[in-house]
């Protein structure tokens, strides 16, 4: 097995960089967007409202406007390199987005991020948030991974590719090409993997400092401590 830990999605964020992404926000109003940093991760990226959503109990609160949808999906496709979906309790019931990422598939044939894979939870526009940021690594994941499978095929190793998460376990090279926002602190994860295997600590303070951001992590009874609230990258709570 090979295993890869990246810094590459944590820095992009940082710095603000990715590529130009849509936001499908159904069933919300326009002010939901300035909640979560949300207005300030689509960085002037279209947001395109559409009527629909769920309510708590996974009831259709109003139906889906797909017409209206796939028009905006045509005039947008040219101008972005993915689409983000999140749409009113998807976490209950996500029909909504299910439909808009088949329109997304079908007419524009761009990578396509849905918000209820990503979290369960039903705060609406953090899995916007969420959503976006990973509609917006999708592309510099790829690379990296087909550079890294690229390097392996040539120097004769032939193995599984795996790569860090967040949360220290390992993942398919397969699912991170997918949900690259689940890489966000894979570097200093591995480095606490590291510090724990290296010291024969159970339990400390790690501190991973880079050219970028500096990380710190409490290590507790030999695993790393996961906020419950998600991870903060900057100024984006995911």
């Amino acid at each position: 097995m090979v295993s890869l830990s990246t810094t590459l999605a944590t820095n992009a964020l940082v710095e603000g960089q990715g590529g130009r992404v849509a936001l499908i926000f159904i069933g919300f109003d326009a002010a939901e967007l300035g909640r979560a940093g949300l207005t300030e991760a689509m960085k002037g990226d279209p947001v395109v409202m559409v009527a629909g959503g769920h309510n708590h109990a996974g009831g259709e609160a109003a139906p889906l406007d797909l017409a209206g949808l796939e028009t905006e999906i045509a005039r947008l496709a040219p101008e972005v390199t993915g689409f983000a979906v999140a749409s009113a309790f998807a976490t209950r019931n996500p029909a909504h987005e299910n439909a808009a990422r088949e329109a997304v598939r079908r007419i524009a044939r761009l990578p396509v991020t849905c918000s209820h894979e990503l979290s369960a939870g039903l705060n609406g526009p953090r899995r916007a948030l969420t959503a976006v940021l990973n509609a917006r690594l999708i592309g510099m994941i790829d690379r990296l991974i087909s550079a890294c499978e690229g390097h392996m095929a040539a120097i004769g190793i032939d193995a599984p590719l795996m790569v860090v998460r967040g949360d220290g376990a390992l993942v398919s090279a397969g699912l991170a090409r997918e949900r690259p926002i689940e890489t966000i602190l894979s570097g200093p994860a591995a480095s606490i993997a590291g510090a724990s295997w290296l010291t024969g600590e159970a339990n400390a303070l790690v501190s991973d400092i880079g050219g970028t951001t500096t990380d710190i992590c409490l290590l507790k009874e030999g695993k790393p401590a996961i906020d419950p609230e998600g991870a903060r990258v900057g100024s984006f709570r995911t």
